[in-house]
Protein backbone atom coordinates (compact mmCIF):
# COMPACT_ATOMS: atom_id res chain seq x y z
CA UNK A 1 0.00 0.00 0.00
CA UNK A 2 1.14 3.50 -1.08
CA UNK A 3 0.60 5.45 2.12
CA UNK A 4 1.08 8.68 1.38
CA UNK A 5 -1.84 8.14 -1.63
CA UNK A 6 -3.48 6.49 0.87
CA UNK A 7 -3.53 9.12 3.30
CA UNK A 8 -4.55 11.69 0.52
CA UNK A 9 -7.54 10.17 -0.78
CA UNK A 10 -9.06 8.97 2.40
CA UNK A 11 -9.25 12.55 3.88
CA UNK A 12 -10.67 13.98 0.94
CA UNK A 13 -12.70 11.33 0.63
CA UNK A 14 -14.19 11.90 4.16
CA UNK A 15 -14.28 15.79 3.80
CA UNK A 16 -16.41 15.08 0.39
CA UNK A 17 -18.49 12.55 2.34
CA UNK A 18 -18.97 15.28 5.48
CA UNK A 19 -20.14 17.84 2.89
CA UNK A 20 -22.96 15.49 1.89
CA UNK A 21 -23.61 14.38 5.52
CA UNK A 22 -24.32 18.35 6.50
CA UNK A 23 -26.65 19.36 3.12
CA UNK A 24 -28.77 16.38 4.67
CA UNK A 25 -28.18 17.42 8.55
CA UNK A 26 -28.92 21.16 7.31
CA UNK A 27 -32.39 20.48 5.50
CA UNK A 28 -35.53 20.77 6.99
CA UNK A 29 -35.96 17.47 7.40
CA UNK A 30 -34.86 14.08 6.78
CA UNK A 31 -36.25 10.35 7.49
CA UNK A 32 -34.78 8.14 9.80
CA UNK A 33 -35.26 4.50 9.12
CA UNK A 34 -34.90 1.18 11.25
CA UNK A 35 -32.59 -1.59 10.06
CA UNK A 36 -32.82 -5.43 10.50
CA UNK A 37 -30.86 -4.64 13.98
CA UNK A 38 -33.53 -1.57 14.76
CA UNK A 39 -30.09 0.74 14.34
CA UNK A 40 -30.86 3.92 12.74
CA UNK A 41 -30.26 4.90 9.01
CA UNK A 42 -30.73 7.84 7.41
CA UNK A 43 -30.28 9.27 3.74
CA UNK A 44 -27.16 11.21 4.85
CA UNK A 45 -25.92 7.27 6.23
CA UNK A 46 -26.59 5.95 2.33
CA UNK A 47 -25.36 8.82 0.46
CA UNK A 48 -21.79 9.03 2.17
CA UNK A 49 -21.22 5.47 1.68
CA UNK A 50 -21.91 5.13 -1.77
CA UNK A 51 -19.13 8.27 -2.15
CA UNK A 52 -17.05 6.46 -0.06
CA UNK A 53 -17.08 3.24 -1.40
CA UNK A 54 -17.01 4.19 -4.97
CA UNK A 55 -13.83 6.37 -3.85
CA UNK A 56 -12.06 3.36 -2.62
CA UNK A 57 -12.99 1.33 -5.24
CA UNK A 58 -11.76 3.93 -7.89
CA UNK A 59 -8.35 4.30 -6.10
CA UNK A 60 -7.63 0.94 -4.52
CA UNK A 61 -8.73 -1.24 -7.00
CA UNK A 62 -8.66 -5.01 -6.12
CA UNK A 63 -8.44 -3.58 -1.84
CA UNK A 64 -11.40 -5.60 0.09
CA UNK A 65 -13.69 -2.54 1.38
CA UNK A 66 -15.62 -3.39 3.97
CA UNK A 67 -18.42 -0.74 4.64
CA UNK A 68 -21.51 -0.64 8.05
CA UNK A 69 -24.56 -0.09 5.24
CA UNK A 70 -23.18 -2.36 2.40
CA UNK A 71 -24.40 -6.03 3.91
CA UNK A 72 -22.85 -7.68 1.41
CA UNK A 73 -19.67 -7.01 2.67
CA UNK A 74 -19.39 -8.06 6.04
CA UNK A 75 -19.25 -11.67 4.76
CA UNK A 76 -15.89 -11.17 3.22
CA UNK A 77 -12.04 -11.76 4.41
CA UNK A 78 -8.95 -10.58 3.69
CA UNK A 79 -5.67 -9.95 5.65
CA UNK A 80 -5.67 -6.42 4.52
CA UNK A 81 -8.90 -4.41 4.30
CA UNK A 82 -10.63 -0.80 4.00
CA UNK A 83 -13.14 -0.45 6.57
CA UNK A 84 -15.98 1.98 6.49
CA UNK A 85 -18.44 3.64 8.81
CA UNK A 86 -19.95 6.48 6.69
CA UNK A 87 -21.46 8.14 9.39
CA UNK A 88 -20.58 7.20 12.89
CA UNK A 89 -23.30 8.23 15.45
CA UNK A 90 -26.61 8.24 13.23
CA UNK A 91 -28.30 8.28 17.09
CA UNK A 92 -26.37 12.10 17.45
CA UNK A 93 -27.38 12.94 13.96
CA UNK A 94 -31.06 12.46 14.06
CA UNK A 95 -31.08 14.46 17.27
CA UNK A 96 -29.20 16.96 15.77
CA UNK A 97 -26.21 16.76 18.56
CA UNK A 98 -23.82 16.81 15.69
CA UNK A 99 -21.10 14.59 17.61
CA UNK A 100 -21.07 12.56 14.54
CA UNK A 101 -18.21 11.28 12.45
CA UNK A 102 -16.98 9.70 9.24
CA UNK A 103 -14.85 6.89 9.89
CA UNK A 104 -12.25 5.32 7.08
CA UNK A 105 -9.02 3.02 8.14
CA UNK A 106 -7.13 1.05 6.67
CA UNK A 107 -6.01 -2.32 8.39
CA UNK A 108 -3.09 -5.06 7.90
CA UNK A 109 -2.35 -8.17 9.79
CA UNK A 110 -5.32 -7.36 12.25
CA UNK A 111 -3.68 -3.81 13.04
CA UNK A 112 -5.72 -0.35 11.86
CA UNK A 113 -2.21 1.19 10.66
CA UNK A 114 -4.15 4.30 8.88
CA UNK A 115 -7.07 6.29 9.56
CA UNK A 116 -9.39 8.93 9.11
CA UNK A 117 -11.85 10.53 11.90
CA UNK A 118 -14.23 13.71 10.75
CA UNK A 119 -16.77 15.34 12.79
CA UNK A 120 -18.13 17.95 10.07
CA UNK A 121 -20.54 19.88 12.23
CA UNK A 122 -18.07 20.26 14.60
CA UNK A 123 -14.93 20.90 12.58
CA UNK A 124 -12.53 18.76 13.28
CA UNK A 125 -10.58 16.60 11.16
CA UNK A 126 -8.09 13.89 12.71
CA UNK A 127 -6.03 11.67 10.71
CA UNK A 128 -2.49 9.43 10.43
CA UNK A 129 -0.16 10.91 8.25
CA UNK A 130 1.87 8.71 5.69
CA UNK A 131 4.23 8.13 8.18
CA UNK A 132 1.74 6.97 10.71
CA UNK A 133 1.97 9.51 13.20
CA UNK A 134 -1.52 11.19 14.07
CA UNK A 135 -2.10 14.51 13.17
CA UNK A 136 -4.87 17.16 13.62
CA UNK A 137 -5.92 19.63 11.14
CA UNK A 138 -7.40 23.01 11.42
CA UNK A 139 -8.42 25.71 8.84
CA UNK A 140 -10.77 25.33 6.05
CA UNK A 141 -10.09 21.88 4.93
CA UNK A 142 -9.43 22.25 1.42
CA UNK A 143 -10.06 18.91 -0.13
CA UNK A 144 -7.19 18.66 -2.21
CA UNK A 145 -4.51 19.62 -0.11
CA UNK A 146 -3.66 19.39 3.42
CA UNK A 147 -4.02 22.67 5.42
CA UNK A 148 -2.27 23.65 8.79
CA UNK A 149 -1.78 20.26 11.09
CA UNK A 150 -0.39 20.08 14.62
CA UNK A 151 0.96 16.55 15.39
CA UNK A 152 -1.62 15.30 18.43
CA UNK A 153 -0.20 12.70 21.28
CA UNK A 154 -2.11 11.02 24.53
CA UNK A 155 -1.41 12.86 27.87
CA UNK A 156 0.74 11.76 30.58
CA UNK A 157 -1.94 10.57 33.11
CA UNK A 158 -2.41 11.14 36.88
CA UNK A 159 -3.72 8.13 37.88
CA UNK A 160 -5.22 10.14 41.17
CA UNK A 161 -7.23 12.72 39.17
CA UNK A 162 -7.61 10.65 35.81
CA UNK A 163 -10.48 12.40 32.97
CA UNK A 164 -12.38 9.69 31.59
CA UNK A 165 -15.02 9.99 28.89
CA UNK A 166 -18.19 7.85 28.04
CA UNK A 167 -20.55 7.09 25.39
CA UNK A 168 -23.28 9.85 25.08
CA UNK A 169 -25.82 7.70 24.00
CA UNK A 170 -25.02 4.30 25.02
CA UNK A 171 -24.14 5.11 29.12
CA UNK A 172 -25.67 1.88 31.04
CA UNK A 173 -24.36 1.14 34.79
CA UNK A 174 -22.07 -1.44 34.21
CA UNK A 175 -19.83 1.32 32.55
CA UNK A 176 -20.75 3.41 35.45
CA UNK A 177 -19.64 0.64 37.83
CA UNK A 178 -16.57 0.38 36.24
CA UNK A 179 -15.35 4.12 35.68
CA UNK A 180 -16.15 4.07 39.55
CA UNK A 181 -12.93 2.61 39.90
CA UNK A 182 -10.61 4.96 39.49
CA UNK A 183 -10.03 8.48 41.11
CA UNK A 184 -11.30 10.66 38.20
CA UNK A 185 -10.83 14.32 37.82
CA UNK A 186 -14.09 14.63 36.07
CA UNK A 187 -15.43 13.11 33.24
CA UNK A 188 -17.32 13.89 30.05
CA UNK A 189 -19.58 12.61 27.16
CA UNK A 190 -19.15 12.50 23.84
CA UNK A 191 -20.64 10.61 20.91
CA UNK A 192 -19.33 8.46 18.15
CA UNK A 193 -15.50 7.91 17.84
CA UNK A 194 -14.70 11.75 18.87
CA UNK A 195 -14.71 9.98 22.48
CA UNK A 196 -11.32 7.89 20.97
CA UNK A 197 -9.95 11.15 19.53
CA UNK A 198 -10.25 12.81 23.06
CA UNK A 199 -7.68 10.52 24.35
CA UNK A 200 -5.43 10.38 21.37
CA UNK A 201 -5.27 14.32 21.62
CA UNK A 202 -4.70 14.30 25.57
CA UNK A 203 -8.05 16.09 26.37
CA UNK A 204 -8.75 12.79 27.87
CA UNK A 205 -6.88 9.61 29.76
CA UNK A 206 -9.63 6.91 29.75
CA UNK A 207 -12.74 5.14 27.62
CA UNK A 208 -14.05 2.21 28.50
CA UNK A 209 -16.95 0.49 26.54
CA UNK A 210 -18.75 -1.89 27.56
CA UNK A 211 -21.48 -2.36 25.04
CA UNK A 212 -21.35 -3.66 21.39
CA UNK A 213 -19.58 -2.53 18.45
CA UNK A 214 -18.47 -3.10 15.14
CA UNK A 215 -14.97 -2.65 13.65
CA UNK A 216 -16.46 -0.07 11.57
CA UNK A 217 -17.26 1.95 14.84
CA UNK A 218 -13.85 2.06 16.25
CA UNK A 219 -10.97 0.92 13.46
CA UNK A 220 -10.51 4.50 12.54
CA UNK A 221 -10.65 6.23 15.55
CA UNK A 222 -8.11 3.49 16.87
CA UNK A 223 -5.57 4.17 14.46
CA UNK A 224 -5.59 7.87 15.46
CA UNK A 225 -5.03 6.82 19.11
CA UNK A 226 -2.36 4.22 18.18
CA UNK A 227 -0.59 7.04 16.17
CA UNK A 228 -0.69 9.96 18.97
CA UNK A 229 0.83 6.91 21.56
CA UNK A 230 -2.28 5.27 22.80
CA UNK A 231 -3.30 2.27 23.29
CA UNK A 232 -6.98 -0.37 22.82
CA UNK A 233 -7.13 -3.32 24.46
CA UNK A 234 -9.56 -6.17 24.92
CA UNK A 235 -11.98 -5.05 28.31
CA UNK A 236 -12.29 -8.86 29.65
CA UNK A 237 -8.37 -9.51 29.77
CA UNK A 238 -6.65 -6.58 28.55
CA UNK A 239 -4.99 -8.42 25.37
CA UNK A 240 -4.36 -6.68 22.10
CA UNK A 241 -7.16 -5.86 20.16
CA UNK A 242 -7.47 -7.02 16.64
CA UNK A 243 -9.68 -6.78 13.81
CA UNK A 244 -11.18 -8.74 11.00
CA UNK A 245 -12.83 -11.34 13.36
CA UNK A 246 -15.60 -13.02 12.21
CA UNK A 247 -19.27 -10.54 11.38
CA UNK A 248 -16.68 -7.85 12.30
CA UNK A 249 -18.10 -7.48 15.56
CA UNK A 250 -15.82 -6.40 18.33
CA UNK A 251 -15.79 -7.27 22.35
CA UNK A 252 -16.13 -4.68 25.08
CA UNK A 253 -12.74 -2.55 25.43
CA UNK A 254 -10.92 0.17 26.97
CA UNK A 255 -9.18 2.88 25.21
CA UNK A 256 -6.69 4.99 27.22
CA UNK A 257 -3.31 6.37 27.61
CA UNK A 258 -0.64 4.18 28.63
CA UNK A 259 0.21 5.22 32.36
CA UNK A 260 -3.04 4.69 33.22
CA UNK A 261 -3.73 1.55 35.57
CA UNK A 262 -6.30 0.05 34.49
CA UNK A 263 -8.41 -1.78 36.74
CA UNK A 264 -9.53 -5.48 36.32
CA UNK A 265 -12.92 -6.39 34.35
CA UNK A 266 -14.44 -8.38 37.17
Amino acid sequence: MDYDRLSTVIRRLALEAGDKIMEIYNSDDFEVRAKSDDSPVTDADEAADALIAAGLADAFPGVLVVTEEQASTHSERADSFLIVDPLDGTKEFTKRRGEFTVNIAYVEGGVPVRGVVYAPAKQRLFYTDATGRSVEETGDFAKEAAGQVEPISVTSPDNSALMVVASKSHRDQATDDYIAKYTTKDMTSAGSSLKFCLVACGEADLYPRLGRTMEWDTAAADAVLRGAGGKMVRFDDHSEFTYGKPGYENPFFIAYAPGVELKPAG
